[in-house]
């Protein structure tokens, strides 16, 4: 090895040294306020079902209803891909796929509404709480439970603070009775409008988890954007990026609930829908204010159901579709789904989405991999997003870890790498 060539320089180590002491209090704020996203599977939907109506076959019900729907609508690939307009190079494998999945996992995040979808009087919501609860410990003690489950509870204004808190408390306690809290346990605070309810929120569980001598911050919850005071305060700043800091590190989603904000800014109710400006713009903030924090961003939902003729449904179908596939190309990697018949959709637009890019996102990976030439100069920011891309493929079924391997050469812990440290970190403490 030849010598280190000697250049000239004019200032002292103590410079370098003197700045880097100045910057320390930034580079601990950047750590502490921006450490990248979780590394966890990020569900490509949540499912709402009321509280009064959740049973132990609510899952598979939701599975074999789709499935029966796909049957008397789109009894094959090709009937499939007409209706919505995919290419017939993807049909096959997109139609395979779907009905494998509603087979297999057909939701991905359950969530129980003991709000607005709460159909029981309030003398019966201990008891359907208590119920549901149990009901949550079985289906992860059986193994036939979503990756991710939990409620969601009314909100903090003061009409019905009280009965929130005991719905979370009753459902919480519930749970520990039953074996502790599950690795997939979500819980949805709505209808927040300023930061002072995050942070009662986070003084709640922490009053819980040391009630229980459950580990400090055990406990996360997603925060509901269903008003425009939670997007845009009085004094002009963005609320929801003040929210993400009163949670303290507990904020796990930002949900935009379609409805509840379109009204509050004005939109009548046959324009109500995510592909809205108002959403566009709501969700965009959101989005901002998420970016690099670990907290994700998910849609909200449509209010058209697939039901009725087959015309009806696959109008209905196609909607939904459009919207979802809008929905990623922005990168709103989850949304909310109503009814059994928005699965199909919901997982047809996810599939065709991560394989119709697949291949080129392989090559370009594997190119900047091995540094090879090619005719687009890609960094690490953007090997970043097409690790991250292949990783979402492979999480929710679209893609397999066989094939991205075979066109990439690397494992699913170089993707890890290569899409955040902190998934990194954990591929190495699994293996």
């Amino acid at each position: 090895m030849g010598q280190q060539e000697k250049v000239a320089t004019s200032l002292t180590g103590a410079v370098s040294e003197g700045i880097s002491a100045s910057l320390a209090p930034v580079d601990a704020e950047l750590a502490r306020r921006y450490p990248g996203d979780p590394g966890t599977r990020q569900p490509v939907h949540t499912v709402y079902v009321p509280g009064n109506l959740y049973e132990a076959g609510t899952l598979r019900s939701w599975g074999e209803q789709a499935l029966a729907m796909l049957d008397e609508h789109a009894p094959d690939a090709a009937s499939f891909a007409a209706v919505l307009g995919l290419d017939a190079s993807l049909a096959d494998a997109v139609y395979d796929r779907v009905r494998a999945k509603l087979e297999r996992e057909p939701i991905e995040d359950l969530r129980i509404d003991f709000e607005d979808g709460y159909g029981g009087t309030p003398a019966d919501e201990d008891a359907d709480v208590a119920r549901t609860a149990r009901l949550v410990a079985e289906a992860y003690a059986n193994g036939t439970a979503a990756p991710y489950m939990g409620i969601r509870m009314k909100c903090f204004e003061a009409a019905v603070r009280d009965r929130g808190i005991r719905t979370l408390d009753v459902f919480l306690s519930e749970l520990m009775a039953a074996g502790g809290l599950p690795e997939g346990l979500v819980l949805t605070l709505p209808k927040v409008t300023y930061p002072e309810q995050v942070t009662a929120m986070v003084r709640l569980v922490e009053a819980f988890e040391k009630a229980h001598a459950l580990d400090a911050g055990r406990i996360g919850f997603e925060i509901q954007i269903e008003t425009s005071q939670s997007i845009l305060g009085a004094d002009g700043t963005a609320t929801v990026a003040r929210m993400i800091d009163a949670a303290e590190d507990r904020a796990t989603g930002l949900h935009y609930g379609t409805f509840d904000y379109s009204a509050c800014v004005g939109v009548s109710a046959a324009y109500q829908a995510s592909d809205h400006p108002a959403a566009d713009h709501a969700k965009a903030v959101m989005q901002v204010a998420a970016a690099g924090t670990g907290v994700r961003v998910s849609d909200g939902s449509t209010n058209v159901l697939p039901v009725g003729s087959t015309e009806k449904v696959h109008d209905a179908w196609r909607l939904h579709f459009g919207l979802t596939r809008r929905a990623l190309a922005r990168a709103y990697y989850q949304g909310w789904d109503m009814h059994p018949g928005h699965l199909p959709t919901r997982y047809a637009a996810v599939f065709a989405f991560y394989r119709e890019g697949f291949e080129q996102a392989a090559a370009r990976l594997a190119a900047y991999a091995n540094q090879l030439g090619g005719d687009i100069a890609d960094e690490p920011a953007t090997a970043k997003a097409l690790a991250g891309y292949l990783l979402r493929g492979i999480d929710c079924g679209a893609l397999d870890t066989a094939e991205v391997a075979r066109l990439t050469g690397l494992t699913r812990a170089d993707l890890d790498s290569f899409a955040s440290p902190r998934r990194g970190d954990l591929t190495a403490t699994a293996s």
